[in-house]
């Protein structure tokens, strides 16, 4: 592998074009090639970030031999498929969350990547920004004791259109995969893997969640209280409890630059936590200096705990009834 890792991008939507930005703050990085279904949207996007090579299908990049590594910015509904195409063209992906549909899909990629022996990981790039790699610090030196409880919230009112990718089930849509996954994501960063799961949803007109409530229990009492919607604006923040303080993280949760620390007898701490870029760039860093070691996953984002969040969110539907035309 050489300094500079070579990136292709799979997709060209809205956050396609954040990656590609992010990678321009991520020293080493090389976006080389974009692949859209369609030749104007890739001429579009390389015209717009300085991508020499554009491909008219996702087969002709997987299979450019100029690229290193490729990031799927697809909808959730194409995740599997095109993880499988690129893995089975020997490339190494960073696969935009939620990784998958379920867990049978993430399991498919998981064994691929393993079976080629070829880097795989999910695109949870809010693990790798400054302010939570503060909250891992703060909680590993003991600042606020032993974590007993979280509560974490995201949620936006988006106008109601049946055929977007947030309300059209055959999109993988509603609250539960779009950004419900940053905060059970979160809770598995903090907590590992429930033991119970306790759910309620508000399903709307195309079937899909547009509003939800999660609990989840863990093996040693402690608990993580949980919120997602589309339809529905909420305060989006996270605040971890222990027994010796707790620390609040300031919205946006997927993409925080503040905490406060709260402690008692010692009042209220606040820090700061600047991006660089705009945090995109940090999950790239991440995978690079993956593929440089020779390393197959990240420690940050190994895939056996992907697989374990895909299992929670299946889990946490299921009363639901919501099932998406692919499953």
């Amino acid at each position: 592998m050489t300094d500079n890792i070579r990136w292709g991008i799979l997709g060209t939507g809205v956050i396609a074009r954040k990656f590609a930005l992010g990678l321009k703050a991520a020293p080493g990085a090389e976006l080389v090639a974009v692949g859209s279904r369609i030749e104007a949207t890739a001429d579009q996007f390389g015209d717009a970030f300085d991508v020499p090579r554009r491909h008219a299908s996702y087969e002709a990049l997987a299979h450019d031999p100029e690229v290193d590594v490729i990031y799927i910015s697809t909808p959730h509904s194409l995740h599997k498929d095109n993880t499988l195409l690129c893995l089975e063209a020997g490339k190494a992906v960073l696969c935009e969350k939620p990784f998958a549909i379920n867990a049978v899909e993430t399991e498919a990629m998981i064994k691929l990547a393993r079976q080629k022996k070829l880097f795989l990981m999910e695109a949870m790039w809010t693990r790798f920004l400054p302010a939570v790699l503060k909250v891992r610090q703060l909680i590993a030196e003991d600042a606020i004791g032993e974590v007993r409880m979280l509560m974490a919230d995201l949620g936006f009112r988006a106008e109601f259109d049946p055929k977007s990718r947030l309300f059209d089930p055959a999109l993988g849509g509603g609250a539960l995969l779009d950004v419900g996954i940053y905060t059970v994501s979160f809770a598995s960063m903090l907590l590992g893997t429930p033991v119970k799961v306790t759910s309620l949803a508000q399903l709307g007109q195309t079937g899909v969640d547009e509003q939800s409530a999660m609990l989840l229990s863990y093996a040693g009492g402690q608990l993580a209280v949980l919120a997602a919607a589309v339809r529905t604006d909420i305060p989006s923040e996270a605040i971890i409890m222990g027994t010796k303080g707790r620390i609040r993280v300031h919205a946006p949760i997927y993409c925080p630059v503040r905490l406060t620390l709260s402690r008692p007898e010692q009042g209220d701490e606040i820090i700061d936590a600047p991006l660089e870029g705009n945090g995109y760039n940090y999950q790239a860093l991440e995978v690079m200096n993956c593929l440089r070691n020779g390393w197959l996953e990240s420690a940050t984002m190994p895939l056996d705990e992907t697989l374990s969040i895909m299992r929670t969110m299946d889990e946490i539907r299921a009363p639901w009834g919501l099932k998406y035309p692919m499953e």
